[in-house]
Protein backbone atom coordinates (compact mmCIF):
# COMPACT_ATOMS: atom_id res chain seq x y z
CA UNK A 1 0.00 0.00 0.00
CA UNK A 2 2.86 2.05 0.68
CA UNK A 3 4.03 1.74 -2.74
CA UNK A 4 1.26 3.22 -4.14
CA UNK A 5 0.98 6.42 -1.79
CA UNK A 6 4.79 6.97 -3.23
CA UNK A 7 3.77 6.84 -6.59
CA UNK A 8 0.78 8.45 -6.70
CA UNK A 9 2.80 11.31 -4.79
CA UNK A 10 5.59 11.11 -7.53
CA UNK A 11 3.41 11.76 -10.19
CA UNK A 12 0.95 14.19 -8.73
CA UNK A 13 3.85 16.43 -8.27
CA UNK A 14 5.20 15.66 -11.89
CA UNK A 15 1.30 16.98 -13.57
CA UNK A 16 1.90 20.17 -11.20
CA UNK A 17 5.04 21.08 -13.24
CA UNK A 18 3.52 20.51 -16.24
CA UNK A 19 0.23 22.02 -15.41
CA UNK A 20 2.56 25.26 -14.51
CA UNK A 21 4.18 25.01 -17.67
CA UNK A 22 0.74 24.89 -19.66
CA UNK A 23 -0.42 28.27 -17.90
CA UNK A 24 3.34 30.13 -18.79
CA UNK A 25 3.04 31.97 -21.97
CA UNK A 26 6.78 32.51 -21.91
CA UNK A 27 7.17 28.70 -22.30
CA UNK A 28 4.57 27.94 -24.68
CA UNK A 29 5.72 30.75 -26.75
CA UNK A 30 8.92 29.76 -26.42
CA UNK A 31 8.28 26.07 -26.84
CA UNK A 32 6.39 26.86 -30.74
CA UNK A 33 9.15 29.13 -31.64
CA UNK A 34 11.58 25.87 -31.30
CA UNK A 35 9.03 23.84 -33.01
CA UNK A 36 9.09 26.07 -35.94
CA UNK A 37 12.36 27.07 -36.03
CA UNK A 38 13.17 23.32 -36.37
CA UNK A 39 10.82 22.82 -39.17
CA UNK A 40 11.90 25.58 -40.79
CA UNK A 41 15.57 24.41 -40.65
CA UNK A 42 15.44 20.53 -41.62
CA UNK A 43 13.01 21.23 -44.20
CA UNK A 44 15.61 24.16 -45.64
CA UNK A 45 18.39 21.45 -45.92
CA UNK A 46 20.43 22.38 -42.49
CA UNK A 47 21.30 19.99 -39.42
CA UNK A 48 20.98 19.75 -36.02
CA UNK A 49 23.09 19.27 -33.28
CA UNK A 50 22.33 18.40 -30.17
CA UNK A 51 23.88 17.92 -26.58
CA UNK A 52 23.74 17.30 -22.44
CA UNK A 53 24.92 15.88 -19.56
CA UNK A 54 23.98 13.35 -17.95
CA UNK A 55 19.78 12.41 -18.62
CA UNK A 56 20.40 15.23 -20.86
CA UNK A 57 22.71 13.50 -23.30
CA UNK A 58 20.35 10.47 -22.87
CA UNK A 59 17.50 13.02 -24.58
CA UNK A 60 20.40 14.25 -26.96
CA UNK A 61 20.38 10.78 -28.22
CA UNK A 62 16.47 10.42 -28.00
CA UNK A 63 15.97 13.16 -29.86
CA UNK A 64 17.75 12.51 -32.76
CA UNK A 65 17.13 9.30 -33.03
CA UNK A 66 13.44 10.95 -33.42
CA UNK A 67 14.60 13.08 -36.51
CA UNK A 68 17.21 10.71 -37.69
CA UNK A 69 15.09 7.42 -37.59
CA UNK A 70 11.38 8.49 -37.36
CA UNK A 71 8.73 9.21 -34.81
CA UNK A 72 5.76 8.18 -36.04
CA UNK A 73 5.13 8.41 -39.63
CA UNK A 74 7.64 6.90 -42.00
CA UNK A 75 9.47 9.55 -44.02
CA UNK A 76 12.59 10.77 -45.35
CA UNK A 77 15.66 11.30 -42.24
CA UNK A 78 16.70 14.36 -41.08
CA UNK A 79 20.79 15.03 -40.75
CA UNK A 80 20.34 14.83 -36.71
CA UNK A 81 23.67 14.26 -34.78
CA UNK A 82 23.76 13.91 -31.02
CA UNK A 83 27.46 15.19 -29.87
CA UNK A 84 26.96 12.90 -27.08
CA UNK A 85 27.32 9.33 -28.85
CA UNK A 86 31.37 9.48 -29.79
CA UNK A 87 32.97 7.66 -27.37
CA UNK A 88 36.37 8.58 -29.10
CA UNK A 89 35.90 11.95 -29.42
CA UNK A 90 34.55 12.35 -26.17
CA UNK A 91 37.64 10.40 -23.70
CA UNK A 92 40.23 12.01 -26.08
CA UNK A 93 39.31 15.11 -26.02
CA UNK A 94 38.48 15.24 -22.27
CA UNK A 95 41.63 13.64 -21.53
CA UNK A 96 44.11 15.81 -23.93
CA UNK A 97 42.23 19.22 -23.11
CA UNK A 98 39.63 19.77 -21.49
CA UNK A 99 35.74 18.19 -20.79
CA UNK A 100 34.46 22.13 -20.98
CA UNK A 101 34.78 21.73 -24.52
CA UNK A 102 34.15 19.02 -25.23
CA UNK A 103 30.53 19.76 -26.83
CA UNK A 104 31.97 23.47 -28.62
CA UNK A 105 35.26 21.47 -30.49
CA UNK A 106 32.70 19.36 -32.34
CA UNK A 107 30.52 22.27 -32.96
CA UNK A 108 33.36 23.81 -34.56
CA UNK A 109 34.41 20.98 -36.93
CA UNK A 110 30.55 20.27 -38.18
CA UNK A 111 28.58 22.90 -37.90
CA UNK A 112 27.38 25.59 -40.71
CA UNK A 113 25.80 28.65 -39.96
CA UNK A 114 22.04 28.10 -40.38
CA UNK A 115 22.37 24.72 -38.43
CA UNK A 116 20.53 24.30 -35.43
CA UNK A 117 22.31 23.85 -31.80
CA UNK A 118 19.81 22.43 -28.92
CA UNK A 119 21.65 22.27 -25.31
CA UNK A 120 19.56 20.57 -22.58
CA UNK A 121 20.37 21.17 -19.27
CA UNK A 122 18.64 21.16 -16.15
CA UNK A 123 20.02 24.14 -14.37
CA UNK A 124 21.64 25.83 -17.63
CA UNK A 125 25.25 26.58 -16.32
CA UNK A 126 27.06 23.63 -16.93
CA UNK A 127 31.08 24.69 -18.58
CA UNK A 128 30.84 22.42 -21.84
CA UNK A 129 27.45 23.67 -22.76
CA UNK A 130 28.43 27.22 -22.46
CA UNK A 131 31.02 27.14 -24.51
CA UNK A 132 29.18 25.30 -27.22
CA UNK A 133 26.63 28.21 -27.49
CA UNK A 134 29.95 30.70 -27.58
CA UNK A 135 30.76 28.53 -30.33
CA UNK A 136 27.38 28.44 -32.09
CA UNK A 137 26.63 32.00 -31.99
CA UNK A 138 30.48 32.74 -32.70
CA UNK A 139 29.39 30.36 -36.30
CA UNK A 140 26.25 31.75 -36.85
CA UNK A 141 24.14 28.91 -35.94
CA UNK A 142 20.58 29.10 -34.07
CA UNK A 143 20.42 28.04 -30.53
CA UNK A 144 18.05 26.65 -28.78
CA UNK A 145 18.07 25.82 -24.90
CA UNK A 146 15.92 23.01 -23.36
CA UNK A 147 16.40 24.26 -19.59
CA UNK A 148 14.96 24.56 -15.88
CA UNK A 149 15.91 25.86 -12.68
CA UNK A 150 15.40 29.61 -14.21
CA UNK A 151 17.59 28.79 -17.14
CA UNK A 152 21.05 29.98 -15.87
CA UNK A 153 24.15 31.50 -17.97
CA UNK A 154 22.75 29.56 -21.02
CA UNK A 155 19.28 31.50 -20.96
CA UNK A 156 20.40 34.49 -22.07
CA UNK A 157 23.42 33.19 -24.65
CA UNK A 158 20.18 31.53 -27.17
CA UNK A 159 18.07 32.37 -29.33
CA UNK A 160 15.44 30.50 -28.01
CA UNK A 161 15.25 29.55 -24.48
CA UNK A 162 12.55 27.12 -23.74
CA UNK A 163 12.84 27.44 -19.64
CA UNK A 164 10.41 24.91 -17.59
CA UNK A 165 9.07 26.29 -14.36
CA UNK A 166 10.59 24.17 -11.74
CA UNK A 167 13.41 23.52 -9.66
CA UNK A 168 13.44 19.57 -9.65
CA UNK A 169 16.06 18.16 -11.53
CA UNK A 170 13.84 15.23 -12.45
CA UNK A 171 10.93 17.05 -13.84
CA UNK A 172 12.40 19.42 -15.34
CA UNK A 173 14.03 16.47 -17.57
CA UNK A 174 10.41 14.89 -18.05
CA UNK A 175 9.69 18.05 -19.36
CA UNK A 176 12.40 18.29 -21.62
CA UNK A 177 11.20 14.59 -22.99
CA UNK A 178 7.82 15.98 -23.83
CA UNK A 179 9.19 18.87 -25.23
CA UNK A 180 10.87 16.68 -27.88
CA UNK A 181 7.98 14.51 -28.63
CA UNK A 182 6.29 17.90 -29.33
CA UNK A 183 8.76 19.36 -31.94
CA UNK A 184 8.69 15.52 -33.65
CA UNK A 185 5.24 15.85 -33.70
CA UNK A 186 4.72 19.31 -34.56
CA UNK A 187 7.29 18.82 -37.16
CA UNK A 188 5.32 15.92 -38.26
CA UNK A 189 2.12 17.24 -38.32
CA UNK A 190 3.32 19.90 -40.60
CA UNK A 191 4.99 17.84 -42.82
CA UNK A 192 1.36 16.47 -43.78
Amino acid sequence: MGGTKVIKEYLEKSITVKNVALADQDFLENAEKAGRQIYDSLTAGKRIYIAGNGGSAADSQHFSAELLGKYKSMRKAFPAVALTTDSSMLTAWSNDASFDVVFSRQLEGLGQKGDIFVAISAGGNSPNIIEALKTANALGMISICLLGKGGGKARTMCDIPVVVPSDVTSHIQEVHITLIHFFCEFFEESKS
